[in-house]
């Protein structure tokens, strides 16, 4: 492991934006984390540290970071014990059903945090096991996904997480957090949280299905099938997959290293706000076409209520931001909720632009839209 210094940050993020890291290296195993982790906690140093996946859910400042920025690329992964490195593989060949600790229904996989998470998700659907393919082309890696409580199409990741093995920072151990112990919610877990700060993801288990059951009610989902023609009799894991690969690349920019796509995105910008029921009938009569659906759980402790609102209908229908466009940066012209670097933006260029579309959703419904991206400073 090397220990390198003033390293750009712009080229490691699907935004390309952001200064310097002061010192940077990549790690590879626990043990290389280890080494970073006593280098930036040296009396000589002190320095604060960012662990970086796939640089995709980010905004690095234009001044960078500084501190030890440690890329993640903890790899391979383990079929339910089989230790099969998919990264090396051409295709789901079939692991020794002796050495798979599985059931009738599930087996359970291990990834390395460091695995890109579309690889991970294009494994599963070749080896036939269900609950990744609806987060198909998420950019990113496998230690990213539980942090973020990743979904897309009527799938969270939390859903297919078994655990989540963690280095603690603060102790030197190593152990595996349970799902319950993760707090999931939409967006959320408490990885970004501070007490959930102490810890670094090393690996992450996923739970997946032997057995088809597709997810396919999601709306765009659905539009999709009932546009193409597509029979629910004709899908299977594989189908599902090139479906949401279809919906998101019609959608969203490419960001993937194998694309010609000069754009820089961190993909949605912000999250969809959830508002109590009597605060959307409010809005109702102001906007009758507003759109919602139920989150999950549907109900807050006091047994209210609660309804989630697309932010993209709140920037695209209601403020006019799809398409929007000042110099360097601005709005994707296919989704309101993508804020894009078309070439020479800074950091400072996306907040104002973010801060523009936050404060004319929050004058015209009192609503006061978060940030899904994380700005790293």
């Amino acid at each position: 492991m090397k220990i390198l210094e003033n390293v750009s940050l712009a080229e490691l993020t699907t935004f390309k934006i952001g200064g310097p890291a002061r010192y940077f290296c990549a790690i590879t195993n626990v043990e290389e984390l280890k080494e970073a982790l006593d280098f930036a906690k040296s009396p000589a140093h002190s320095l604060p540290i960012f662990i970086l996946g796939g640089g995709s859910n980010i905004l690095v400042s234009d001044k960078g970071f500084a501190g030890l920025v440690i890329k993640m690329e903890i790899r391979g992964t383990d079929v339910a014990g089989g230790k099969k490195e998919f990264a090396k593989k051409n295709g789901g060949e079939k692991a020794d059903k002796k050495n798979e600790d599985e059931t009738s229904q599930f087996v359970e996989i291990t990834a390395g945090a460091g695995e890109i998470w579309d690889d991970l998700v294009a494994f599963t659907v070749r080896r036939g096991l269900g609950g990744l393919e609806n987060l198909s082309l998420i950019p990113g890696t496998v230690g990213a996904a539980p942090v973020q409580n990743i979904g897309a199409y009527g799938a969270e990741v939390k859903d297919t997480i078994s655990a989540v093995e963690v280095f603690n920072i603060e102790t030197g151990e190593v152990r595996n957090m349970k799902n319950a112990e993760c707090r999931f919610s939409y967006r959320d877990s408490i990885f970004k949280k501070p007490e959930g700060k102490k810890y670094i993801i090393t690996r992450v288990t996923f739970r997946l299905s032997k057995k088809l059951a597709l997810k396919t009610d999601y709306k765009d989902v659905a539009n999709y099938l009932k546009t193409q023609q597509i029979s629910l009799g004709e899908l299977d894991l594989k189908k599902v997959r090139e479906i949401v690969i279809a919906i998101r690349r019609a959608k969203l920019p490419d960001v993937s290293k194998s694309s010609q796509n000069k754009i820089g995105t961190a993909g949605s910008f912000f999250k969809n706000p959830i508002v109590s029921g009597a605060k959307y009938q409010e809005l109702k009569k102001l906007y009758p076409d507003m759109p919602h659906f139920l989150p999950n759980p549907s109900r807050s402790q006091n047994g209210q209520e609660k309804v989630k609102i697309p932010a993209a209908w709140l920037l695209d229908k209601l403020c006019g931001f799809k398409g929007y466009r000042d110099e360097s940066v601005g709005v994707y012209e296919n989704q309101a909720l993508v804020l894009v670097n078309f070439g020479g933006a800074s950091a400072a260029n996306v907040m104002t632009l973010a801060k523009k579309m936050a404060d004319d959703v929050f004058e015209k419904t009192g609503i006061k839209l978060e940030r899904e991206v994380r700005v790293v400073r």
